[in-house]
């Protein structure tokens, strides 16, 4: 009776590196391939895409369209809690490592399949993300890496896939490695490595140049319900549509381009661009609203939760303990999240031009200064003296020394049994 063959779970993009590793893995492995392939929004063509996967040598080929999935449970969430990685990336990318993880993991019990794999490089981020979250989903699971194994060029591959007579669309290698999905697009290799060159406008596909953007600002009202947007200009919609409705009238006006030296998991420092307009139009808008709503103390605390919610995205632990921790929090803190921001989108530029809000703590009858002003100006003096009194005080007593202007006496703060001792000392020298 012949022994049956273990499964494989491949992630599929239908790119070069993963339409070789269809026919690499069984050579090196001995297992059928079972490919998928998961659209965040950015593939175009998921039945062309099956139909190479099972011409190459797939056993089967799955198709997942994963959009309104990655919104609900990835994207908006991230938003809610203010990620952005080193206070500049929206984290496109990462976010979307974590679902594909699990749906390979989902894809991998389904079929009975033995290992799964992917087509990150072993210099990366994503092989932490996807490696990580596949050991806590199913540590069971074999993990391979084609492309992280196989030591081979692109030049190399390019002749396994003709050897093997695998469709290989492009011959001539871009110097660009791109990745895109609902969220963002990144950009990196080629010239950008150089971090003293400016990125060629060939880089970039979702953005106009901000010269070349309409001279005309374009206004736009996003209302949000507990922290997640639902409607611009008064008009509802689904997660992905408003996303895309965003990346379209941002990119119009120059809106969303990022140039950011970034600092990676395994440890290098890595020149990244990105083009994200509807992520920079809803994390400003979304950081305006919490501006108006928020206290101080509580705002000053969530930044502190956002920059630890980006590292931990950005840092492949999504399936954590921690992150529930901070979920928690940030669910809390968006209860009160609802109300609408007028965003202007002019020449690359992305400006909050105007607020409202029925949670807002923000009172025109105390903030203004005109005659309907009821700020009780008197009772400044009395906060005033209480609020200035320690540093009154330290003036009084320390501020010559901390000017310089006095040297402290040591004798003055020994107690008195060590200044006997001393004179006793110095007595006994004397003779």
């Amino acid at each position: 009776m012949t022994e049956q063959r273990k499964k494989v779970v491949l992630a599929y993009s239908g790119g070069l590196d993963t339409s070789v590793a269809i026919r690499w893995i069984p050579e090196k492995y001995h297992m059928d391939v079972i490919t998928v392939t998961i659209d965040l929004g950015a593939v175009k063509d998921l039945d062309a895409i099956r139909e190479k996967a099972l011409k190459i040598g797939a056993k089967k080929a799955i198709v997942i369209d994963a959009k309104d999935t990655f919104v609900k449970y990835f994207i908006f969430p991230a938003l809610q809690a203010g990620a952005l990685y080193e206070g500049v990336y929206p984290l496109a990318t990462a976010l979307g490592r974590p679902l594909i993880a699990k749906l390979l993991a989902d894809v991998a019990h389904e079929e009975k399949a033995d290992a799964v794999a992917h087509g990150c490089t072993g210099k990366g981020n994503d092989q932490v993300r996807l490696d990580v979250s596949l050991q806590v989903l199913n540590p069971k699971l074999q993990i391979i890496a084609p492309v992280r194994e196989w030591k081979m060029t692109r030049d190399e591959e390019i002749r396994y896939a003709e050897e093997h007579n695998i469709p290989v669309e492009a011959k001539i290698k871009s110097p660009y490695s791109t990745d895109e999905n609902l969220w963002g697009r990144s950009i990196e290799c080629g010239v950008l490595e150089d971090p003293w060159a400016e990125p060629p406008e060939e880089v970039y596909k979702w953005t106009k140049n901000a010269k070349d953007a309409p001279d005309e600002p374009e206004y736009l009202e996003i209302y949000f319900e507990r922290g997640i947007p639902v409607a611009i200009n008064e008009n509802e919609m689904d997660g992905v549509t408003l996303i895309n409705t965003l990346n379209a009238r941002g990119g119009k006006h120059g809106v969303g381009r990022i140039d950011h030296l970034e600092n990676r998991l395994v440890g290098i420092k890595s020149r990244e661009i990105y083009e994200s307009p509807a992520a920079i139009i809803l994390h400003t808008a979304h950081k305006a609203l919490e501006g108006m709503i928020m206290t101080k103390d509580a705002l000053r605390f969530k930044d502190i939760v956002s920059a630890h919610y980006a590292d931990l995205i950005y840092n492949g632990l999504w399936f954590s303990a921690f992150h529930q921790d901070l979920v928690a929090y940030v669910l809390s803190s968006q209860r009160l999240m609802t109300g609408t921001i007028r965003i202007r989108l002019s020449k690359g530029t992305c400006t909050v031009v105007g607020r409202k809000s029925p949670l807002s703590l923000y009172s025109e009858k105390l903030a203004t200064y005109q005659k309907e002003d009821t700020f009780d100006h008197n009772a400044s003096l009395g906060f005033i003296k209480i609020y200035g009194l320690p540093v009154k005080i330290q003036a009084q007593k320390q501020m010559d020394i901390l000017a310089g202007k006095e040297a402290l006496r040591l004798d003055s703060i020994m107690p008195p049994k060590v200044k006997s001792l001393e004179k006793a000392e110095g007595d006994k020298k004397v003779k």
